[in-house]
C-alpha cells in the first residue's frame, strides 16, 4: 500500500468519526481543502462514495460505515503499538486526552499537572470540560474523571481526591429577601440556580441525606448554567441559592459573601476518580500522569 493510500485512509477515519471536515482538519493539522482532496482521491480510487455531505454534518455511507468499522480499530491498534515503541525512548512522550468537569480540572487536576508537566516536556495533556457521562471509548479519550459512584463498571478506577461534600449557599442580600430553608423540601419555594447536565438532557436534582433519609429535590429559578463557576458567581450576585462543592464556596463563606444553609443535610460523597478501560494498555506517559494525579492521604 502506498503512503498516500494510508494517509487517505487515516483522513477518512478521522472525518467519519468527527463527522466534520473542520474538526477533522484541526485534529490532523491539515487544511480543509487538502482534506477534501484526500477524500475525493480515495473515493475515486475505490469507485465508491464513502461520505455523505450536507450543510450541517458529514456522515459515512453504507460503504463508508463498513470501512470505518473494519479499519478504525486496526488503525487505533497501530497507533497504540507506535506509542508503545515511543515509550522505549529515554524521555516519555505522547498525548493524553482526559474529560472532566470544570471544577475537577481547576481544583484537582491542574494544580498537580502544573507541577508534573515541566518535568516531562514531551508529554502533552488535553483536558476537555464536560458535565456529561461521556463514553470515553467512543470519544477516544484516554481517561475520564468523575465522582466515584458514577464510574461505569468494568473500568479501572484511581482515586484522585478525598471525599467530596457539597454546600447550599446564598448571598446575604438574598437572605434579606427570603427566609432561611430549614429542610430540603423548603427549596421548592426558593429561587435556585440550576446546573444543566447534558447526558440526562435535564437539570441536576440536588441530592441530600440525613440519618438514612435520602432526598432529591428539583429546584427552580431564573438562571440555568452548564458551568459550576457561573452558578457560584450568580449566587454571589444574589440571584438565588446554589448547590456547589464545599471547597469552592468555602473562601466566599469566610469572606461573608455567601451564607451556608442545610449543612446537616449535605453528606460526603465518594471522591473524584480517574477511570479508563481495563483492556487498555497504558502508555508510559499515561501511567506517569495517573501517578501524579493519584490521591495520597
Amino acid at each position: 500500500m502506498s503512503r498516500d493510500n494510508l494517509n487517505d485512509l487515516v483522513a477518512f477515519i478521522t472525518v467519519a468519526r468527527e463527522q466534520s471536515f473542520t474538526r477533522a482538519a484541526a485534529t490532523l493539522g491539515v487544511s480543509q481543502s487538502a482534506l477534501s482532496h484526500s477524500m475525493k482521491a480515495l473515493e475515486s480510487r475505490l469507485g465508491l462514495r464513502l461520505l455523505t455531505r450536507t450543510t450541517r454534518r458529514v456522515s459515512p455511507t453504507e460503504a463508508g460505515e463498513r470501512l470505518l468499522q473494519a479499519l478504525g480499530p486496526k488503525l487505533d491498534e497501530i497507533k497504540n503499538e507506535l506509542d508503545a515503541v515511543l515509550d522505549l525512548r529515554d524521555n516519555p512522550t505522547g498525548v493524553v486526552r482526559v474529560t472532566a468537569t470544570d471544577y475537577a480540572i481547576t481544583y484537582l487536576v491542574w494544580p498537580k499537572l502544573e507541577k508534573f508537566l515541566p518535568d516531562y516536556p514531551d508529554i502533552q495533556v488535553e483536558l476537555i470540560t464536560d458535565y456529561g457521562l461521556t463514553d470515553i471509548v467512543a470519544g477516544r479519550f484516554d481517561a475520564g474523571i468523575r465522582l466515584g459512584e458514577t464510574v461505569a463498571q468494568g473500568m479501572i478506577s484511581v482515586r484522585i481526591s478525598d471525599d467530596v461534600r457539597f454546600a447550599v449557599v446564598g448571598s446575604p442580600d438574598y437572605f434579606q429577601r427570603y427566609p432561611t430553608p430549614l429542610h430540603p423540601r423548603d427549596l421548592v419555594a426558593h429561587r435556585c440556580i440550576n446546573l444543566r447536565l447534558p447526558t440526562h438532557g435535564g437539570l441536576y436534582a440536588w441530592e441530600f441525606e440525613k440519618e438514612g433519609e435520602e432526598l432529591r429535590v428539583r429546584v427552580e429559578g431564573q438562571t440555568v448554567f452548564n458551568n459550576i463557576f457561573h452558578v457560584l458567581d450568580a449566587s454571589v450576585s444574589g440571584f438565588g441559592l446554589a448547590h456547589v462543592p464545599e471547597d469552592l464556596a468555602a473562601p466566599l463563606i469566610a469572606e461573608g459573601k455567601l451564607v451556608r444553609v442545610l449543612e446537616d443535610w449535605c453528606p460526603y460523597w465518594d471522591g473524584y476518580h480517574l477511570y479508563y478501560p481495563s483492556r487498555r494498555a497504558p502508555s508510559r506517559a499515561f501511567t506517569l500522569m495517573v501517578d501524579a494525579l493519584r490521591y495520597r492521604r
